[in-house]
């Protein structure tokens, strides 16, 4: 992968706007949960580029200013490093989904120009979400054009498969095996415990194993001893049978 983002740089089309990827922590912690819960989503599917703050360039003109989503997925596009996302050295596929999350130096007219960008480049979800209001809006393709959507509570994304709820407060996404969309510390904190329960079924069976083994000891001795006896084990009758 390192060989394919090396090759297909393109100076003239520098890899940065110098602007910072967000501007609070409340930006950025939505940023990161979208992103990297998508990689988790698609990790087993190659042809799935999942990017955060990546520059997407349409077309290769000067005169077309680039833009750059706080979350894209192309689907079509493989995994791998990438300094900018130049779309005619992408099979000219765009970005399908994109996902802005609102800052507080956002003002309408900068949101209307990337819908405008958006809708003119072919993405075929837009998601905007507001943590500070917990708005979530949403547009999708229809008839050629990005469509409003009006209903966002329990809408499920046709492409990625994942659903949003908006009714209890702050956005919940979640997947479409129904697992939320969780932070890094949530995902760790679930991985312990799964290793937790991990740890403690395998000393069950530990445990349940030794129990065996010590009574397969005591009948092995019961044994050795009736026949020191005289008396057949084997022979014996059953009890539980009477």
């Amino acid at each position: 992968m390192t060989t394919f983002y090396r090759l297909n740089r393109d100076l003239a089309y520098p890899d940065s706007d110098g602007k910072p990827m967000a501007e609070n922590t409340e930006q950025y912690r939505w940023i990161v949960i979208i992103k990297e819960n998508l990689e988790i989503m698609f990790a087993a599917i190659a042809d799935v580029f999942i990017a955060g703050d990546l520059l997407w360039y349409p077309v290769r003109s000067k005169i077309v200013s680039p833009c750059a989503p706080d979350v894209m997925v192309a689907f079509g596009r493989p995994k791998g490093r990438r300094g900018s996302y130049k779309q005619w050295q992408e099979e000219n596929i765009p970005p399908q989904v994109v996902f802005e999350i609102l800052s507080p130096s956002n003002n309408a007219e900068e949101m209307d120009r990337k819908l405008e960008f958006y809708d003119t480049y072919g993405v075929e979800e837009y998601y905007l979400y507001d943590p500070e209001s917990f708005e979530l809006q949403g547009w999708q393709r229809q008839n050629g054009h990005l469509a409003r959507l009006w209903q966002m509570d329990n809408w499920v994304s046709p492409r990625l498969g994942i659903r949003f709820e908006t009714g209890q407060g702050e956005l919940i996404i979640y997947r479409p095996d129904g697992q939320r969309f969780l932070t890094s510390v949530e995902l760790e904190q679930q991985a312990q415990q799964e290793r937790q329960r991990a740890e403690q079924a395998e000393l069950l069976l530990q445990q349940e194993a030794q129990r065996a083994e010590q009574e397969a000891q005591r009948a092995e001795k019961l044994a050795i001893y009736l026949r020191s006896i005289g008396v057949d084990p084997e022979n014996l009758p059953n009890v539980n049978s009477q």
